[in-house]
């Protein structure tokens, strides 16, 4: 069972996600709440309900740990709250986050994704494709969309380096596990070249601010700027 919360403060959103998950077979909808505060008070009342005299909800460790497996979040809140503040916070908290939003700022949904959610979908999904995607985040996946896609591709931030199609093409293979001559292989190059390409993307990273030294770092920024989708 995979169990599940969502803060959005579109109080008939909530009423319908609700009917609609108690639908899905294998989902539920533990709590809703119209911010990130609200769904850390809700948990700690159900915690000292089920157990008096507990302190906040699941905590570890002096670690408070929501005991939800993914949290629908919408990017914004009436409280005003930064959506990328409300990601870090649910993520610390043990949960994945897939963002349910209409927010028409590609901006931020790619820096949603950067800091950390594990998708993006409009409201204007349906069912099928809703619980499509959140089992694909309960199983350590990422939910991708059109519309996600649509805003990685148009992506112009200064946090995104302009890669050429040779460096993309590179770091994609490379990320992707291959050796250094298996990756010049596939791209049709030296290994001298392939080294070449992978130093300028590296740079690329370093002058946004967000340095890149191993293949592990590689392959975050290749999940974080959605490298694998293409237009």
């Amino acid at each position: 069972m995979i169990t599940v919360a969502v803060v959005d403060d579109d109080r008939m959103l909530l009423d319908g996600l609700r009917a609609w998950l108690d639908k899905a077979a294998g989902i539920h909808l533990a709590e809703t709440a119209t911010t990130v505060d609200g769904l850390f008070a809700a948990a700690d009342a159900r915690a000292g309900a089920e157990e008096p005299g507990v302190g906040p909800a699941g905590s570890a460790a002096g670690r408070r740990v929501l005991p939800y497996d993914v949290v629908l979040l919408d990017l914004l809140l009436g409280d005003g709250s930064r959506p990328e503040g409300n990601i870090g916070r649910l993520l610390s908290a043990g949960t994945r986050v897939l963002v349910i939003s209409n927010a028409p700022d590609r901006r931020r949904v790619v820096d949603a994704v950067a800091a950390g959610a594990d998708g993006y979908l409009t409201k204007d999904h349906d069912l099928p494709d809703l619980v499509s995607a959140v089992r694909e985040v309960a199983a350590g996946g990422t939910a991708h969309s059109a519309e996600l896609a649509f805003s990685w591709v148009h992506d112009d931030g200064p946090a995104r380096p302009n890669l050429s199609p040779k460096e993309r093409q590179v770091l994609l293979e490379y990320a992707s596990g291959l050796t250094l001559k298996a990756t010049a292989r596939r791209a049709g190059v030296s290994p001298h070249t392939a080294k070449y390409y992978l130093d300028r993307v590296k740079e690329k990273y370093q002058q946004a601010g967000r340095p890149t030294y191993t293949k592990i770092d590689l392959a975050a920024r290749v999940r974080e700027d959605g490298w694998t989708e293409g237009p």
